[in-house]
Parts: structure tokens; C-alpha cells; sequence
């Protein structure tokens, strides 16, 4: 079987569905650009259950892959032949070879076939302990379909040829509950006809005023709004507060971000209220928070920053592409804020080529959440969502949280990080930030296919470690990273002096020899990198000391910056125990009874963690 086609599809409205066993569905979405192919799931007890609706009289496929396509993947094909239901459980080996799994590991609960659709119901463990399954967790899930006119044969199923495709999907998600009112009233913040370069990367800034309210309003909802065509060349959109006020004049165009002849008013612009990626879809607030509008502490100018992915150099393109706000006068209890933790976005983070795993963090430190919360809430602050991004080389993502030492459970992970998918994952019990607590976002990165080194910057070939924390109760704090120091890295390929004063960027070595008027980057990209040297830099660099940034509301920073040492006791990477199973047993109608030990520190949002602490 060849390769599985990635489809990402836009506009789709999900809605609950009830199953032909009369229970539900809370999660929807349509997997194919035709509308034949519709998947619903939701929580059965402790397994997982899925239904697919599918426009076909013969089979269905649906799987689960490591990376999208048909290698190494955990298959299900079911279907109604001659009246009678089937569901078999499949797997591919690294050669794309279906075989027929020992263990039956789906439990089919309904079948029905009419004579354009097939629907079939099943569930399935989150983790079968079987190697040809794949467990599935609160990670970014890589579900692969297919679907033919015929029935499974004797032979088994028969090609799918071009009915098939691959959608990233986050299945454990917890359930959006609050429904809009289709009277709520909303704006939209988008550009108007934005020309985008041919060259591969370009952020776009336009400044908005936000519409006069006479009142407190409280933003429950935002949604993308993404032209149709250009569901790939929006990568990300990030919207800032601004902190001064300015004549209008400066709404009357945008202008590239980032650029020297950027007006100077975006560089007031620097605290995110909002973050959106490619792949996500509207994110409502939770019923008892929302995004404040109105009262002199909230935005009256806002910039919308877009970033565009262009990576085949398309020439012609014009966008209109932003976001859609939904208000209401019915304030909630608590406004929302909005924390950057992670790396602080520079060239010194360096991640070297042809390494198949480097890890990267940004540290939220003690010292910056001991000073703002103190000064402004002392009880803590509630995080409820969270989005990790990072870019084409990332693989995965953890936001790790630290209290006198003690690793609390973590804030957000995503194991199998996907750059075409990323988007506010809601928490599933919020989680309180006391002062003096930390936060680690660490990032796993592959660089194997790459020949050079790669930069921490804007570029979706360069790279980002970071985390945007959806809060309540707001205070003034919108910034809490760090970036490690660049001249023990320097030391590490031999680099002994730089010519000082700094006068240029990058900054030049003045030695030794080899390096000699060369750029920082240009010496980096020099030294022979090979694994065992990688391996090396990662356990300097994770050590180093960092920089630190701890970040105001109106662009100012808080007392503690500069450099700052890490605790010695925090455990690299973070690692979770092994999944113990129970014996399971086999059935001719594809179910199995499984025990998971330690399924409630699953659902809690991580697996436990081995510690090793003094």
C-alpha cells in the first residue's frame, strides 16, 4: 500500500452524535475533503469509543500511525458482509505489510449498512499492552482511514487506491460543554488583502483598534477565520495588546513584522492575548472566565501578527485571513490572562544537525513567579489551557511544573508534537501556580535530515520552545523565559575570543586561528558535528546558566533578570514510568479485558514520574 495523503480541512462545524447503541458522541469531525468519511468518539467507561459513518457498502479502515502513513501502524477494518457485522483488528510492519494482529484488541458494539453507508461502532483501551497497538494518550494523535466498495475477502482487504488520508487529532481532549447562542455578537479583526511575498517565511502586522464598549465586555469565544484556499499558508496568529494609545492613522495599513522600517508603534505591542496555530480550531473560555474588553486596564489597540508559511515561493497570493471575537455583557467571575513561558526566542538557542533527539528548555524561574505573584496574587493563579509551539524540527513538548523541588504533575505534554497541527489544549482539572513555583517547557527536537545548524528565531526553519498559559485571575505578568548563555556554547567548538566591543551582529570571533573573523553562526556551522559531540553539547547547554526575561504588561521587567543559575536536582529528561498491564485475553468478536495500574495517574494529565530528588 502506498503512502496516506495528509488532508487538513477547514469550516467544519463538529456536533455531538448519538450512536445506533444510543450512546453518545461528543466529539465530531469530518476526515475526508468530500464529506464521506465522518469519525465521532467519546469516553466509555475506561475505554475509548469511535464511530464511523462512512460512504461506502464495503469496508472501513481506520488506524493509528506514528507518522501519518501506512508503516508500523495499528489498523481496525470492520464493515456489514451479507448481514452479518465484522470488526478485525490489523497492524503494518516498517515494510507497509498488513497482517492480521493475535490479540483483538476492539470491541465492536454496532454495525449497520444501508445501500450508501456503512456505520460501524467499536471501543478500544487507551493502552492494550499489545506491541502492534498504538496507545493512545493526550498526545497528538495521527489517525489514518480508508474505505472501499467491497467487502473484506478471503484474501483480506483489497486496495483502498486514493480512499484513504491521515488527520492529527488530539482524542483525549476534554469536552467543549458551553454552546454558543447564535445572538452573541462578535467582530473580526482580519486583514484586508495582504500580499504575500514569494519567500518561504513572512510575518505580517496590522494594528486594530478594538470597537468602543461603553461597558465591561467579556470575549467567551475566538475563532479563526482563515480564507478558503489558504488553510496551509497560515501557519500562526498571535494577537497583542498594545500599550499606548495612537492617532488612528496608524490603522490605516500593516506593514511586514520585524522589518527596519516597521512604524514604531508595533514595538508597543508585546503582550499575547491570544494565540492560534495551524490545525486548531475555535477556542471558548471556560463559563466562570473570559477575555476582559472595556475598562481602562484592557486593549483599545491590538496587533494582529500572521505568520505565513510559503514554502514553494507561490507568487500572486492576497490574504484575508484573522480572527473572530465573540462578547457578551454577562461578565464572568474572573478575566483571563495570557503567560509566554519557554525560550526566549534568539539566536542562541542552537540545536546542531544530524542528531535524531536534542532537548532544549526555557525556564520559567522561581525568582520571576516568587516576585510577580507576590506582588499581585500571593494565592496563585489558575491556569486552564495551554498551547505548545514550536516549528518544523520539533517533535515534542512538555510544560513541566516545580513546587519546593517537587515535580507537581505536568501542565501540558504532547509526545508526538505535529508543526501542521497545534491548538489550545484545555486542561482537564485546572492547575494552581503559587509564587515561588517553576515551570520548565522542554522541547525535543530532530534534526537528522538537516546539514546545518539550526537558530532559535521566526522562521519556521529556525526554531521555537514555548508555551502560552491561559490564566485567570489576570496580573502583570506576560513574559517568563530564558535563553541559555552563548559564550560557554562558543567554548564547547574551541572558540576562545570575540572581538569586543560588539559592533556588529552576528558577533565576530577573534579566536583561535580556524574561527578567525568568522560570525558566531558562521564558527558554529564550521565545527564538525557528529552524534557523540551532539550528545555532549545538549548535556553543556542543559546546564548552562540562563538568561532570564520576566516581563510586564506595558514592556517593562521586573526586578529579577539577568543571569540566573538552575536547581541542580531537576531530572533530564522528564521521564515517565512504564505502563503496567494486567494478563489480557483474546476474543473471536474483537473485544479484551484489560487492567490498566496505572490508568488514574494517565487521566490526571501525565504518568508518573520517576524522581530522584536529594
Amino acid at each position: 500500500m502506498c503512502g496516506w495523503q495528509l488532508l487538513l480541512l477547514w469550516g467544519l462545524l463538529p456536533r455531538a452524535a448519538e450512536g445506533g447503541s444510543g450512546q453518545p458522541f461528543p466529539h465530531r469531525t469530518l476526515l475526508d475533503s468530500e464529506g464521506k468519511y465522518w469519525l465521532s468518539w467519546g469516553p466509555r467507561g475506561g475505554r475509548l469509543a469511535f464511530r464511523l459513518e462512512v460512504h461506502t457498502a464495503g469496508y472501513v479502515g481506520f488506524g493509528f500511525s506514528p507518522t501519518g502513513a501506512m508503516a508500523a501502524a495499528d489498523i481496525v477494518v470492520g464493515g456489514v458482509a451479507h448481514g452479518r457485522p465484522y470488526l478485525q483488528d490489523y497492524f503494518t510492519n516498517a515494510n507497509r505489510e498488513l497482517k492480521k494482529d493475535a490479540q483483538q484488541d476492539y470491541h465492536l458494539e454496532y454495525a449497520m449498512e444501508n445501500s450508501t453507508h456503512t456505520i460501524i461502532e467499536f471501543t478500544r483501551e487507551l493502552h492494550t499492552c499489545d506491541g502492534n497497538d498504538k496507545s493512545i494518550t493526550e498526545s497528538t494523535m495521527r489517525v489514518i482511514w480508508a474505505y472501499h466498495h467491497e467487502d473484506v475477502g478471503a484474501a483480506g482487504p483489497k486496495y483502498h487506491n486514493s480512499n484513504r488520508g491521515t488527520k492529527s487529532l488530539r482524542l483525549l481532549n476534554p469536552e467543549k460543554t458551553n454552546v454558543l447562542s447564535t445572538a452573541v455578537p462578535y467582530f473580526d479583526l482580519v486583514n484586508q488583502d495582504v500580499p504575500i511575498p514569494n519567500k518561504g517565511t513572512t510575518y505580517w502586522c496590522q494594528m486594530f483598534k478594538i470597537p468602543v464598549l461603553q461597558e465591561k465586555h467579556h470575549v467567551i469565544k475566538v475563532e479563526p477565520v482563515i480564507q478558503r484556499g489558504h488553510e496551509s499558508l497560515v501557519h500562526h496568529i498571535l494577537l497583542y495588546q498594545c500599550s499606548s494609545n495612537f492617532s488612528d492613522s496608524v490603522m490605516d495599513f500593516g506593514h511586514e513584522c520585524y522589518h527596519p522600517n516597521m512604524p514604531d508603534a508595533f514595538l508597543t505591542c508585546e503582550t499575547v492575548i491570544f494565540a492560534w496555530a495551524i490545525g486548531g480550531e475555535g477556542f471558548s473560555y471556560p463559563p466562570h472566565v473570559g477575555l476582559s474588553l472595556g475598562t481602562p486596564l484592557d486593549p483599545h489597540y491590538v496587533l494582529l501578527e500572521v505568520h505565513y508559511d510559503n514554502p514553494t515561493y507561490k507568487e500572486g497570493l492576497i490574504d484575508n485571513s484573522g480572527l473572530r471575537l465573540f462578547h457578551t455583557t454577562d461578565i464572568r467571575k474572573y478575566d483571563a490572562g495570557v503567560i509566554e513561558a519557554g525560550l526566549w526566542v534568539s539566536l542562541f538557542h542552537t540545536i546542531p544537525p544530524g542528531l535524531p533527539e536534542f532537548r532544549s528548555e526555557g525556564h520559567c524561574t522561581l525568582e520571576c513567579l516568587e516576585e510577580a505573584l507576590e506582588a499581585e496574587k500571593p494565592s496563585g493563579i489558575h491556569v486552564f489551557a495551554v498551547l505548545l509551539h514550536a516549528h518544523l524540527a520539533g517533535r515534542g513538548i512538555r510544560l513541566r511544573h516545580f513546587r519546593k523541588g517537587e515535580e507537581m504533575r505536568l501542565l501540558a505534554y504532547d509526545d508526538n508534537f505535529d508543526f501542521n497541527f497545534q491548538e489550545f489544549q484545555y486542561l482537564k482539572e485546572e492547575q494552581t501556580i503559587l509564587p515561588g513555583d517553576n515551570l520548565i517547557t522542554e522541547c525535543r527536537y530532530n534534526t537528522k535530515d538537516r546539514a546545518r545548524m539550526t537558530w532559535g528565531g521566526l522562521s519556521t526553519r529556525n526554531e521555537m520552545c514555548l508555551s502560552y498559559l491561559l490564566y485567570y485571575p489576570r496580573i502583570n505578568l506576560t513574559r517568563c523565559a530564558s535563553i541559555p548563555d552563548i559564550m560557554e556554547q562558543l567554548q564547547f567548538i574551541g572558540v576562545k575570543e570575540i572581538y569586543r566591543p560588539v559592533t556588529t551582529w552576528p558577533f565576530i570571533i577573534k579566536s583561535p586561528k580556524q574561527y578567525k573573523n568568522l560570525s558566531f553562526m558562521d564558527a558554529m556551522n564550521k565545527f564538525k558535528w557528529t552524534k557523540k559531540e551532539g550528545l555532549a553539547f545538549n548535556k553543556l547547554v542543559l546546564s548552562l546558566p540562563v538568561n532570564v526575561r520576566c516581563s510586564k504588561t506595558d514592556n517593562a521587567e521586573w526586578s529579577i533578570q539577568g543571569m540566573t543559575a538552575l536547581p541542580p536536582d531537576i531530572e533530564r529528561p522528564y521521564k515517565a514510568e512504564p505502563v503496567v498491564c494486567a494478563a489480557s485475553s483474546s476474543s473471536l468478536h474483537g473485544s479484551v479485558s484489560l487492567k490498566l495500574l496505572l490508568w488514574s495517574s494517565v487521566l490526571g494529565g501525565a504518568l508518573s514520574i520517576s524522581r530522584s530528588w536529594p
